[in-house]
C-alpha cells in the first residue's frame, strides 16, 4: 500500500518593523507585487494603528489643522498586509525572528520571519543635556504637537491673569531651539499662532510676547543655501521672531532657558528640534553601522543578512553619485527606499535581479509663516508667495487618502475666512494630573507613561554628534517633493 502524504508548503512571511514612510511605503509596494501571491503573507509592526504625515506636524501645533486630518489609519492604507500594533522589545537575527509586545497588558508575541524590513526610524536626541527631557517638548510625533498647543494656549490664560510682569514675561516667552526645516517651520508656525490668539486675551499684548530661535550655526535652513537662510531670517524678525545664532541650549529648568553664550532666558516654554539619534534597538543589532545607523548597500540590503534590509532614517543608503556619503534621511528618499525595497524582496522571491537604489533630491521646501516660503527645487530658488503655495501644493498632493486631501484643503480655507480655534480641548494630561490629591509641580509635564519613558535622554553613537555638528540631523526635517 503506497501511503501518499501531502506537506503543506509554509507561506514566505515578510516582516516590516516600523509605520513611518519608510516601511508603510514597502508594505504598500509590497502588497501590490505580491497580491497575486497566495504563498507570502506580509506583516507590519507599528507602534501606532495610523500613519503620520509629519511635514504637516507644525500645522497641528499652530492650530491651522485638525489633529486626524493629518493621520491615515494603517488598516486603511493597507488591505492585505496584516497590521500588528506593538512595540519591538527585540530583533533576534540569528533565529530570524522578533520579539513584540501588544497592548495595554504588553502581551509578548515572537514573528518569525523570512524577509526583514528594518524601518523604525529616529528619537529626539536630548543628548544628556540637564533638564531637557524632563522639560522640553519635541516636534516629532503627534502626541508632540498637541502637547505645544495645549501648553501655549494654557500659558495664555495664565498670563491673562497673572499680575506678576516677570512671571507674565516667563510665561509668554517661547524659545525653538533648532534651525533645521523642523524649528523654522515650527517657530514661523507658533509665533503666527500666539500673536492671532493674543486679540482673545483683553490683558495681553503684543509688547508682552518673546518668541526666539536659537541655532548652532551661522544660518538657519542651511540645506537651502545661505541666500534664502538670510531671506527666512529677514522675514521671521519682521514678524517679531528674536534670532539667536552661533549658540545653543546649554541647559533648561522649569523656568529658565540657559544658552552656551552665557545668556538665560526666561521662559516655560522650550520646543526641541536640534537633533535625533537612530531607534535604540538598532545598536543592539550584530551588523555593520554607519554614524549609528544600519549600513546598507546599494539594493538596501544589510550585508552579511541576505534576507535582512533596512529603510529611512535608521538606515545609512550609500550615495553611488557621491562615494562615502550617504541618501539624507528624509521623507522623499524614504518613500522611493520603501519602493525600491519592495521591489528587490519580489525580485529574490520570483527569481529576478535586484534593483540598485538610485534617488537625487528633487526638492525642498519650508513655510515661514502667513502665506510665505522658501523653496529650492530642480537647483531653483523661489521665496515669497510663490514658494508657500507650493509649499501647499505639493504636500497636500503627497498626503495620502482623498478624503484627507478634502479635509485639508477645506481646514486651509476655512483658515483664511475665520480666526485661529484657541480652545484648550486637548490639554487632558494637565488636568488630569490636577484632579489626582497628589499631584505636584514637577508632574505637570507629564506625557503618559509610554512617552515618558521615550523621552528619556538618549545618547547618540555617532561619537562627536553633538547639537550642531554635522552629523546632527533634524528630529522632523521630512522634506518633500
Amino acid at each position: 500500500m503506497i501511503v501518499q502524504v501531502t506537506r503543506r508548503l509554509r507561506k514566505k512571511r515578510i516582516v516590516i518593523l516600523g509605520g513611518g514612510f519608510g516601511g508603510v511605503y514597502a508594505a504598500i509596494h509590497l502588497e501590490k507585487l505580491l497580491a497575486r501571491q497566495s504563498a507570502v503573507e506580509i506583516s507590519l509592526v507599528s507602534r501606532d494603528n495610523f500613519f503620520l504625515f509629519t511635514p504637516m506636524l507644525h500645522e497641528i501645533a499652530a492650530s491651522d489643522l485638525e489633529i486626524t486630518n493629518i493621520v491615515n489609519p494603517l488598516r486603511k492604507l493597507l488591505h492585505e498586509v496584516e497590521v500588528l500594533v506593538g512595540n519591538v522589545n527585540e530583533i533576534d537575527l540569528p533565529n530570524k525572528r522578533v520579539l513584540i509586545s501588544r497592548g495595554y497588558r504588553n502581551h509578548s508575541q515572537q514573528l518569525d520571519y523570512d524577509h526583514l524590513v528594518i524601518a523604525l526610524g529616529s528619537i529626539t536626541n536630548f543628548y544628556d543635556l540637564p533638564g531637557l527631557a524632563e522639560v522640553a517638548v519635541a516636534m516629532k510625533s503627534l502626541r508632540d504637537a498637541i502637547q505645544l498647543r495645549g501648553q501655549i494656549l494654557r500659558y495664555l490664560e495664565e498670563a491673562n491673569s497673572e499680575a506678576d510682569p516677570a512671571e507674565r514675561r516667563s510665561l509668554l516667552t517661547f524659545v525653538v531651539a533648532g534651525g533645521g526645516f523642523a524649528g523654522v517651520e515650527t517657530v514661523a508656525a507658533l509665533n503666527d499662532f500666539v500673536r492671532e490668539a493674543l486679540r482673545f486675551y483683553p490683558n495681553l499684548c503684543e509688547d508682552m510676547l518673546r518668541v526666539m530661535l536659537v541655532h548652532s550655526g551661522p544660518a538657519i535652513l542651511p540645506e537651502l543655501g545661505e541666500n534664502l537662510g538670510r531671506y527666512t531670517e529677514k522675514v521671521l524678525a519682521r514678524r517679531g521672531v528674536e534670532i539667536r545664532l552661533k549658540t545653543r541650549v546649554k541647559s533648561v529648568t522649569e523656568s529658565k532657558v540657559y544658552l552656551a553664550d552665557g545668556v538665560s532666558i526666561p521662559s516655560r516654554t522650550l520646543v526641541w528640534t536640534a537633533g535625533t539619534v537612530p531607534s535604540p534597538i538598532i545598536s543592539s543589532l550584530p551588523c555593520a553601522k554607519e554614524r549609528g545607523r544600519l549600513l546598507v548597500n546599494q539594493f538596501l540590503r544589510v550585508p552579511d543578512w541576505p534576507n535582512v534590509w533596512a529603510v529611512g532614517d535608521c538606515a545609512f543608503v550609500p550615495d553611488t553619485r557621491n562615494p562615502g556619503k550617504s541618501h539624507p534621511p528624509t521623507a522623499q528618499h524614504a518613500i522611493r527606499e520603501g519602493k525600491v525595497v519592495a521591489q528587490n524582496i519580489a525580485a529574490v522571491l520570483l527569481g529576478r535581479p535586484l534593483k540598485l537604489f538610485s534617488f537625487k533630491t528633487i526638492g525642498l521646501l519650508a513655510s515661514i509663516g502667513r502665506r510665505m516660503g522658501v523653496a529650492r527645487v530642480f537647483g531653483f530658488n523661489f521665496s515669497g508667495f510663490f514658494a508657500w503655495w507650493m509649499w501647499r501644493t505639493i504636500y497636500l498632493s503627497k498626503l495620502p487618502g482623498l478624503d484627507k486631501k478634502v479635509r485639508v484643503a477645506f481646514d486651509w480655507t476655512l483658515d483664511l475666512l475665520f480666526p485661529k480655534d484657541v480652545c484648550a480641548v486637548h490639554d487632558f494630561d494637565q488636568r488630569r494630573d490636577l484632579d489626582r490629591p497628589d499631584h505636584a509641580r514637577n508632574t505637570s509635564r507629564n506625557n503618559g507613561d509610554y512617552e515618558l519613558s521615550a523621552r528619556r535622554p538618549m545618547h547618540s553613537n555617532m561619537g562627536n554628534d553633538q547639537p550642531g555638528s554635522k552629523h546632527a540631523y533634524a528630529s522632523n526635517d521630512r522634506r518633500y517633493p
